[in-house]
């Protein structure tokens, strides 16, 4: 396992790459991306009303996703250098694609 400062230097530079692109999509697919404290999230309000958290979980060193009434609970890999959702396998990246995909009904690549 990361030790506390590794885990919030990847995260934190999770974040702001994850950020970087949400607040570019967000402009051409109508979402919001609001980003305090170490937490990021992305407010829709078309097709219907949502909002998504993405936030870091230091104590277990995992950045959690809640989106679509699920929560995401994504590890770093050294393998693959980036948090994964050990389930499906997907980063950071894709996990955000596919729920973002989901809720506005295109397909959007974060």
């Amino acid at each position: 396992m990361l030790d506390e400062q590794d885990f919030r230097r990847k995260a934190d530079a999770a974040f702001e790459e994850l950020k970087r692109r949400l607040l570019a999509l967000g402009d051409e697919h109508g979402f919001d991306v609001e980003g305090e404290s170490g937490k990021l999230e992305v407010i829709f309000e078309e097709p219907e009303e949502a909002k998504f958290v993405v936030s870091p979980n230091t104590p277990v060193r995992e950045i959690w996703i809640s989106a679509l009434s699920t929560s995401f609970k994504l590890s770093w890999s050294d393998a693959r250098k980036s948090f994964v959702l050990e389930k499906t396998g997907e980063d950071l990246h894709s996990v955000m694609s596919r729920v973002i995909s989901q809720q506005l009904g295109e397909q959007v690549t974060v």
